[in-house]
Formats: structure tokens, sequence, C-alpha cells
């Protein structure tokens, strides 16, 4: 019986020692997923039914409300900073700095959502809205989409509509993919614009019949003359940014595409007196922090992934072998009373009750760790056929999660790895994990599970292949793409612009900085220029960098490294954190870019100086110790 899961597990098949072709809804995604084992999938649905029967008590189903017409467009323009384009015409300056940095395909989605709402409330008749025209510029047109169309300057937006329209009855022209082979993974350019090119192209399929990664495509990131940025280079501030960003440029992806995203409302469920499990991300790490400040992963997690990589790597079928339930909860009461007073041992737990432990937390998080909003979004990547569009959504989606989210779904995805790299000794490939974990990820006791008929095996093989693409390509995800990047620097550059009419003086000093910057980029060409590289922490002097073509981070780096050494610093006494030797190897050391239009920006040690200077000529340089090394002082 089923009838107190909240997962309707009643309409999951029963597992099979044979998994049967699955009939996907879109036919340009090659083969079937058809000689890769569901098997774990089932096995671990059992498990986790059997765990919410013994607790029904727990396992309270929120109601998710259905939204009215207008009112999902209206939460997506506040979730991307626009939700004062929502109001009076009198709230324009603070939406025109984000408008301005937005790309074609960027527009066209927000411009989208604007005439939803805009439509939806005049057929309510409530107070009138503003016409996005008034937002984009548009010349004054009749209301009636036929007119619109005719009367829209942009053949962008209509082309957006028509191949919609087409998407819906035709089938994506694919090609199939070459297994192993490498291919370059563009983030220069906004990704819905590289889809928008290549509309009326043929997309690359990849063949799904893969058990492991061996024969995964591989994809490479080009490196510009900027390097590239991955998650935790940024500051804080600008990470901020990043969201909006991205969900405005997934919403413009999913457009081109001819996929909707959806999004769930946040399910507001029981508050728990434990301090442990079933405890908010947010609330473990303000508790953890109390301990351990800048802890960025919850204290249990950390010990629970600790515990199995030293004893459990190696286990045979770990992470698929359920542990005793009895055990389990006995040791999650153990944990509660006595995990922050530090009394809980490790040594004596086996390490099958302890990989329960780790699902139990996971699913026992009030909301999911892929977020109750963003849930649909993650499980809907399946139904795009192109891998590297896939993967493009993934991205995004991993920008947009929350930071405590994303750092917590980032410690899972690299022990999970781990687990992968010893499958000749614990027999659990990438394949196996991915089934085992998909569920954990995906199906939450908060959240409704309606699934449609016949389409069990198909959304639980594409839950699963989500999971094994995280896990894969997770280097690649948690890098901050090129052109998101450009856009921080330029909503930076277009926030300071708008302190010029608060106080004269500081009118007259961007003025200076402007004229300042023009002559900067009419010396674009200039082959060399000498700049000041700053260490406080390590010299009071700075470090003089003449700059040419050639000079990378990585140059001025080791240049600052061999002064150090040559100017008689005491090496017993740094030997540690500078690491002064024959080699002159400087991974300890970071150069940071620090002002202008950017917050504060670890680089790339191949980012090319001259270039970055044109970009950024107001930043300081700033070499810093990296914060995985001990200091030393």
């Amino acid at each position: 019986s089923t009838r107190h899961c909240p997962w309707k597990m009643n309409q999951l098949p029963p597992k099979s020692p044979v998994a049967s072709p699955v009939s996907e809804s879109t036919n340009s995604r090659g083969e079937a997923l058809e000689n890769l084992s569901m098997d774990s999938f089932w096995l671990e649905v059992e498990n986790i039914k059997q765990s919410a029967e013994a607790e029904q008590e727990e396992c309270s189903l929120a109601d998710v409300k259905t939204q009215e017409e207008g009112e999902a467009e209206a939460e997506w323009l506040q979730d991307a900073g626009l939700s004062e384009l929502l109001g009076d015409a009198g709230s324009d300056k603070d939406n025109l700095v984000l408008l301005s940095t937005l790309t074609r395909t960027q527009a066209a989605a927000v411009q989208r959502r604007l005439d939803t709402y805009s439509r939806s409330r005049r057929r309510r008749s409530k107070h009138p809205v503003r016409d996005v025209r008034d937002i984009f510029g548009m010349p004054a047109a009749q209301d009636t989409a036929a007119e619109k169309e005719e009367s829209s300057p942009d053949p962008l937006w209509h082309n957006l509509r028509t191949s919609n329209t087409q998407r819906k009855t035709q089938d994506y022209s694919c090609t199939v993919r070459n297994p192993g082979k490498e291919e370059m993974f563009n983030m220069d350019v906004a990704y819905s614009e590289q889809a928008a090119v290549l509309l009326k192209g043929s997309f690359l399929s990849e063949s799904r019949k893969l058990k492991d990664g061996n024969g995964l495509t591989r994809f490479k990131i080009p490196k510009g003359r900027l390097g590239v940025t991955r998650i935790g280079d940024l500051s804080a501030q600008d990470m901020k940014k990043i969201p909006t960003l991205a969900l405005i440029e997934l919403t413009a992806l999913c457009d081109i595409l001819g996929f909707e995203l959806k999004r769930n409302k946040a399910a507001k469920l029981k508050t728990t007196e434990k301090r442990l499990f079933g405890v908010p991300l947010n609330t473990l790490l303000e508790n953890d922090q109390k301990l351990l400040p800048n802890t960025k992963v919850p204290l249990l997690l950390q010990a629970l992934l600790s515990c199995l990589e030293k004893r459990g790597l190696e286990t045979e079928g770990i992470l698929r072998v359920s542990g005793s339930q009895t055990r389990i909860k006995s040791l999650e009461q153990k944990l509660e009373r006595d995990f922050y007073s530090g009394l809980f041992c490790w040594d004596e737990v086996h390490q099958n009750d302890v990989s329960g432990l780790l699902k139990r937390f996971i699913r026992e998080l009030p909301a999911p760790l892929l977020t109750a909003e963003y849930l649909p979004a993650f499980a809907a990547v399946q139904n795009i056929p192109d891998l590297k569009q896939r993967l493009q959504a993934l991205n995004l989606l991993i920008l947009i999660l929350p930071e405590s989210n994303r750092n917590t779904l980032k410690a899972l995805l690299e022990f999970l790895s781990k687990v992968v790299a010893r499958e000749n000794n614990n027999k659990m490939n990438l394949w196996n994990v991915s089934t085992v974990m998909a569920p954990n990820l995906f199906m939450h006791k908060g959240l409704p599970n309606k699934i449609p008929e016949g389409k069990e095996k198909q959304l639980a093989e594409g839950a699963a292949d989500v999971v094994r693409m995280m896990i894969h390509y997770q280097d690649l995800l948690w890098t901050v793409s090129s052109f998101l990047v450009a856009q921080v620097r330029k909503l930076n550059e277009s926030n300071n612009k708008r302190y010029q009419f608060c106080d004269k003086r500081i009118k007259n000093l961007l003025r200076k900085i402007h004229a300042d910057k023009d002559k900067v980029e009419k010396n674009q060409g200039e082959p060399s220029k000498i700049v000041k590289v700053h260490a406080s922490l390590l010299l009071k002097d700075s470090l003089e960098v003449h700059l040419n073509n050639a000079t990378r981070v990585a140059d001025v780096l080791r240049q600052f490294q061999k002064n150090l050494c040559q100017n008689g610093w005491n090496i017993v006494n740094t030997v540690n954190l500078l690491k002064c030797n024959n080699s002159m190897e400087c991974s300890n050391l970071l150069l940071y870019e620090v002002g202008g239009n950017i917050g504060e920006h670890c680089l790339d040690p191949d980012t090319y100086l001259l270039d970055l200077y044109h970009i950024n000529p107001h930043a300081e340089w700033i070499i810093k110790q990296n914060p995985s090394y001990p200091r030393m002082f």
C-alpha cells in the first residue's frame, strides 16, 4: 500500500530485471537508454517509500496553489530584478540599468513576459499597466497579436514566435555525436544567441547507451584573452547579480528552443524542532558558523562525506546497498543529541548506514536541494535534444541556485565523483550512482509528483541522466560564462554613472574618469604598459610590471615570487607561504582585479593582463595568498 506515501509511488512501475526501451516525446535524442538498467532507481524508490510509510506522521503533502494568469509572469519579472516595471512610469531608472545590458534574445524574453502580463491585467480590468513598447522604445501599434507581429521592428521577435510554433509540430533534425570526441564549449557568446544562430540548423544528439563516463562527449572551454571565471572567483557583491542575469538568459534560451520554463511556488512546510535533519540549509549554516565562521557547507554533511571517503569508497555497492532503517533512525537520534557536543563516534558506524544517513539528510531538507522553484526546470532539462544545450541550461540553473544550495550540491557531487573513480572496487559506475541519487534529489515530500500515465520510465531515466550530467560535467557547470561577467561589468559601470546626478563633485570626477577612459580606448593598440601590482599583506612596496601583449597573470606571479627570493626574504619563516624553489611554483599565490567595473575578481593564471587593463583601466591589481593554503601569520 502507498496510501501514506506523499510521492504517489503507485504510479511508478515495478522494477524489472531488463530495462525496456524508452519512448521519448522528442525523437531527436537518438537511441534510447535501453542498455542502462534502472533497477537501482526503482530499488531506491522502494526504500524511500518504506522509510516514508514507517514515519507517516512526518510526511505531509503541501498544497501547491495553481497560479492565475499573469501571476507567473509577475513572479518572473520580480525574480529577474524587473519588478518595478509592473508599477508606474516613475521607476524607470533602476530597471534601465539592467535592461541596457541585455542581448536581443534576452530583451525578447523580457518583452514576452511583459506582453503576457499586460494582456492578463487588461482582461481582468485592473489598473492599466505600462505597455512594453514604453520600455523597449517600440513604435505605437494596435494591441492585437496579428498587428503586433506586422508592426514589430525586431525580426528576431517574429522569428521566435514562428519558429516556436513550428517546433510544436516538427521534430528536431539531429546528427548523432561521436562518443568520446572533444568539442568546444563557447562561453563568450550568450547561449540564447548561439541557439538563435542554430535555429534553422541541425542539433547534435548523443547516444544514451553509455553506462559510464568514458565514452561521453568531452567539452573544453576555450580560454580567451581574459581567461575563465569559476564560481567563487567573483566577489559576493558581484555574484548577487549573476542569478538575475542567469534567469533572464535561461528564459531566453528556453524561448528559442520552444520549451516552457516551469517554476513552482515555494512550498511552506511545518517547522521542526530538530537541529540537524529536516532543518533549512540557511538555518544549519547559521548555527554552524557560530562554531566555525565562514562555513559554506553544513558541518553534518561534511562529517558524513568525510566518513564515507575514509571508509566507504572501496565498499562494494556503496550508496546502492541500503543500511538498516532501524539503525539509521537510531543514528539520527544520536546525532541530534551528540553531534555538536563532539561526543558522536563515527568509528563503529557501518558504511551503508552512513550512506543511508547521507541520503536521508538530503531528502529531509524542508525544501529540495535543487529548490522547490526550479526542481521542475532541472527535471525538464532532459527534454532538450542537444547535449551542449542541456549543459548550457544546467549551467544557468546552477548559477540561479542560492549560494547555500549551490555549495552543498557541489560538495555532494565532488563526493559522488570520488565514488565513481573507485568503480573497479565498489562496482558503482557513473550510471549506477546517478540512478541511486536521482530519487533523493528529484522526489520531495513537500511537492506533489503528478506523473503522466505511461511516462514513468522516461521521467525516471531523464532524472538519472540529469544527475549523471551534473556529476560528470561539474567542472564545466561551475563556471561563470564570460558573457555574464561582461554583463556584470556593464551593470557596475551603469550603476556608477547614476551617481553623477547626486553630487556636483562626483559628476566632475566621473567626467574626468570618462575622459581618461576615452584616452585609454584611443590607445587600445598600445603595445605595452607599465602598471603597479600591490601585495600589502606580503610587501610594503608595490611591484612595477611591464605589460605587453604576451604578459599573463602567471608571468606576474612568477616575477613577484622571484623578486621576493632575490631580495633576501627569510625563506625559513616563509617557505610554506612563498614556496620558493627551483621551479618557481606559485600556485599558492593569486592575483585579484579589484575595483573599476568589478568588485573583486580572482584572475585565471592564463589571463592576458594588457587586454584586461583595456577593459578595466581603473582597477587595482592585488596579490593575495590562496585561501586554500594555511596562513603563516
